[in-house]
């Protein structure tokens, strides 16, 4: 496991709240020098803590304002490749989660309106191997920074 201290999760949390913070303003945030945050941020990098960096999007204001969660189910023989396969051919599919147990797979969708949602739940029904699905709307979102 990586070291990572304190100081170090601090930076995180200013470039999870805005990743185009400058060295210097995270700088006068943990009390350390631009040079040292630099160091610390690159060596966050370099050992695969820190993997990217993000514009995070208003959807809805692209018109893909429905956002939902689909359980997939699918044959007993179908492997976990063919199951990504069939959602990564879809602009629809956010994220494809492959689980223990039942059902076999999530989904994160976002769609332009209901009639939208049906068309790619058809669309993921229709690949072969599913044998059923379940799909959650979504009313609102929190997430940890």
């Amino acid at each position: 496991m990586p070291e990572v201290d304190e100081t170090d999760h601090r930076l995180l949390r200013s470039l999870r709240e805005d990743g185009r913070r400058t060295y210097s303003e995270m700088a006068k945030e943990v009390g350390l020098s631009v040079a040292a945050v630099k160091r610390r941020v690159d060596r966050m990098r370099e050992i695969g803590v820190i993997t990217g960096f993000t514009a995070q999007i208003d959807h809805a204001k692209l018109g893909w304002g429905i956002e939902a969660f689909t359980e997939m189910r699918f044959t007993g023989t179908t492997g976990v490749r063919e199951i990504v396969q069939t959602a990564t051919q879809l602009p629809e599919v956010q994220a494809v989660f492959t689980i223990a147990g039942d059902p076999d797979a999530l989904m994160h969708l976002r769609v332009r309106d209901i009639s939208h949602l049906q068309q790619i739940i058809d669309k993921l029904r229709r690949s072969g191997t599913v044998t059923g699905t379940k799909t959650l709307m979504v009313l609102g979102s929190w997430t940890r920074d």
